[in-house]
């Protein structure tokens, strides 16, 4: 053990402005230093954290680096980031993002999460690429991110973030539920959670009326937006405000009533809301071109009622996935791995050309100086 390590150990992070020594944090025993790996761009930001490509020195692999934010916290390390690691430490699924490893800089509270790389994601595909995915490509990514999904619902765990940002695309194909730090474990009694989580396009609508007791159910109607904008690559219920996206769903669905969702009256804020009369169901409308089983599905996912909504097991089971086009193998999904480095190269030369004027008008002074590296101040070391 050398002495950085001796020493990391006696000290102290907060949780919740309460000490908490490094050993009895879930991921102790697995940490890295960041210096163990080479900054080649950044390539995307979460709710709660910056991502990286790296190359790690040892393994010469390229991974990613997701830098925990902390410059908001006043009580420690966020509790949404333990959370993440815990979760994910413990999670082994082909279609969730694999965290590897734990590293540190310089200070305790330059936290990272390893995870492997992935080149793309759906959210950027569907803004750069103008092609749409076919009935059998759609299939395939969806029966993937449902397969990762009974996962973590097998264990007890609500993602409370699905979005086509957080679902991310290997060279091969495979789909990666990613960006775990909305996300809870939930046991066998009910106990209220904040309803303030989901991004508002794929909001169920029992959170969006400030529901505080809700199941996995909310994870599948994100899933349904989700399916719905693979459909017709753009967003499916793209709203600006909660009323504005209540307005689009009443739009697609028709206005609820009690008799096919009991009791959304009494949710919190059902009365705050102005209710448009709308008394059809227009998802055959939207899509005249998809197959019964396709809308089906889309119509069984994005259900008013949470208890009636389907469960990922019985999503899976859907005829949609057994008729004809079957699921493309995803070995044979079209791919862009360029995508996301060109837009960062593209945001880098940007940044240098920015810099270097800086610099200039400046007169920088000569010298070693210090070097910004993961957003940590790292002296320039001399090779």
């Amino acid at each position: 053990m050398t002495d950085k390590d001796t020493n990391r150990q006696s000290k102290l992070l907060t949780v919740r402005n309460k000490p908490v020594i490094y050993k009895d944090l879930p991921f102790y025993g697995a940490c890295r230093d960041v210096d163990d790996f080479q900054k080649l761009n950044r390539v995307g930001e979460g709710t709660y954290g910056v991502v990286y490509r790296v190359r790690d020195r040892k393994t010469k692999q390229i991974v990613a680096l997701k830098k925990i934010r902390m410059e908001r916290e006043t009580d420690g390390m966020p509790i949404s980031s333990l959370r993440e690691i815990s979760i994910l430490k413990r999670m082994s699924h082909q279609n969730i993002v694999n965290v590897t490893d734990v590293a540190v800089g310089p200070k305790l509270e330059s936290i990272f999460l390893v995870m492997e790389y992935c080149e793309q994601d759906l959210g950027t595909l569907l803004d750069m690429v103008p092609t749409p995915y076919t009935p059998s490509e759609v299939k395939c990514l969806m029966l993937q991110l449902l397969r990762g999904l009974e996962h973590c619902h097998n264990h007890s765990i609500i993602h409370r973030d699905l979005k086509m940002s957080n679902l991310l695309l290997t060279s091969t194909g495979l789909l990666k539920i990613a960006d775990f730090g909305l996300a809870r474990t939930v046991g066998l009694s009910s106990r209220p959670m904040t309803p303030n989580v989901v991004t508002l396009w794929y909001r169920s609508p029992e959170l969006l009326l400030g529901g505080s007791i809700y199941t996995t159910a909310v994870d599948l109607w994100s899933a349904g937006c989700i399916l719905g904008e693979l459909m017709q690559h753009r967003p499916l219920l793209p709203g600006s405000t909660e009323q504005s996206q209540l307005n689009l769903i009443v739009n697609l669905l028709g206005t609820p009533n009690e008799n096919i969702w009991p009791g959304y009256t009494s949710l919190p804020l059902a009365d705050t809301f102005n209710w448009p009369k709308q008394d059809y169901n227009n998802i055959k409308l939207m899509f005249p071109r998809y197959s019964e089983n396709t809308t089906s599905l889309l119509a069984e996912l994005l259900t008013y009622n949470p208890k009636t909504r389907l469960t990922v097991k019985r999503a899976l089971a859907h005829p949609y996935f057994s008729e004809s086009p079957r699921a493309q193998d995803p070995s044979l999904l079209p791919t862009y791995p360029e995508i996301r480095n060109e837009i960062s190269e593209k945001e880098k030369s940007r940044k240098a050309h920015e810099d270097e004027r800086k610099k200039r008008a400046s007169r920088a002074i000569d010298g070693d100086g210090e070097s910004e590296i993961f957003g940590s101040q790292y002296k320039k070391k001399k090779v």
